[in-house]
């Protein structure tokens, strides 16, 4: 029986290139963007956008995971220009100025009229999408929730929260810039005031909405829009963001081409297709976050019921680098107290 597996598997192993060959004889050109794990899960935009591009590109468009955003830019700088990528689709603002660095990416040429709340100006990295971090909660089990930072921090120690590593995750690193721009020089004390509420800090995102809905923790670090999710997707209208009178931070997620690419103006056609409604209206209820450019048809109906932050907070991108290793430093010091 195993010498017959063995002999199944080779004859699948042995097709594979005449696959590939068959795929190539189409006469199809591939583009590949590389993008984060949650963007081509089946549930995420991808799949949608996949066959809403190919159906106008005559191209096959290929998704490929590379784990969250810090991770998608760690893998890009190790492969450099050998890179397959042709587009990168998912860093954010507390990623870019170090992706510029690389000088891996050409500009994008482009000049859309962006429905974001706070100005925009770049000439390689173009947003897609955005929206306000938040820590999230269950209206049934958390009665008063914390209206500001420092309600939070004040909180009795029984109140607790789930929190991503900044390391490996771009809401964890949203969280360090959103403290360090609150707090300043006194950021690692505000960590340290924080850490009795932290239930554990997670590599990503997911792990730490999971565990939030599995009731291990009272709020977990996410955005203002997903309770649309629950409200839209389950009809669920338990979960709630919280609005801090400080402000919230923002995240902008983008994309960009590479310079290295050999499709280049399929690459700009993706660019372009990108800021149209085909794409735009996919992105509220698959990625659950605000669509650079509102749709025409508008934002989905539960949308109107989230919370609108009194204020926007974003460190500019040219200056996350020079504040990266003070605030990792000041976070690692004050949640290890």
């Amino acid at each position: 029986m195993t010498r017959l597996l063995l002999a199944s598997a080779a004859a699948v192993l042995a097709a594979l290139p005449a696959l590939a060959q068959d795929s190539s004889a189409e006469g199809r050109p591939v583009l590949t963007v590389y993008t984060y794990d949650s963007f081509i899960s089946e549930w995420g935009p991808g799949p949608e956008i996949e066959k809403r591009f190919e159906a106008q590109c005559g191209c096959d468009l290929r998704f490929v995971a590379a784990g969250d955003g810090a991770a998608l830019l760690g893998r890009l700088r190790l492969e450099g220009a050998r890179s397959d990528a042709d587009v990168v689709l998912g860093l954010d603002t507390s990623l870019t100025a170090v992706a510029a660095e690389t000088g891996l990416f050409a500009p994008h040429g482009l000049s859309p009229a962006l429905d974001l709340p706070v100005d925009w100006s770049d000439d390689t990295f173009l947003p897609y999408d955005w929206g306000w971090f938040a820590f999230v909660y269950d209206r049934t089990r958390l009665k008063n929730p914390p209206a500001s930072f420092e309600e939070l921090l004040n909180a009795p120690e029984d109140l607790k929260v789930v929190i991503e590593d900044p390391r490996s995750s771009t809401p964890g690193m949203g969280l360090l810039l959103w403290v360090k721009s609150l707090y300043g020089d006194d950021a690692g004390a505000a960590w340290a005031r924080l850490k009795p509420h932290v239930v554990t800090v997670t590599s990503g995102w997911t792990e730490a909405y999971g565990m939030f809905l599995d009731g291990e923790a009272d709020m977990v670090f996410s955005y203002t829009t997903s309770p649309a999710y629950h409200l839209i997707a389950e009809g669920d209208d338990t979960k709630a963001a919280a609005a801090f009178a400080e402000g919230n931070y923002l995240q902008v997620e983008v994309a960009a081409k590479l310079k290295s690419t050999d499709q280049p103006e399929l690459a700009d056609a993706f660019l372009a297709f990108m800021l149209t409604d085909a794409f735009q209206d996919v992105i509220p209820t698959t990625n659950w976050m605000y669509p650079a450019v509102t749709p025409e048809s508008g934002l989905p109906e539960g949308f109107d019921t989230l919370v609108t932050p009194a204020k926007s907070l974003l460190v500019p991108a040219g200056d996350v680098p020079a504040l990266r290793d003070e605030a990792m430093a000041e976070w690692q010091a004050g949640l290890s107290r």
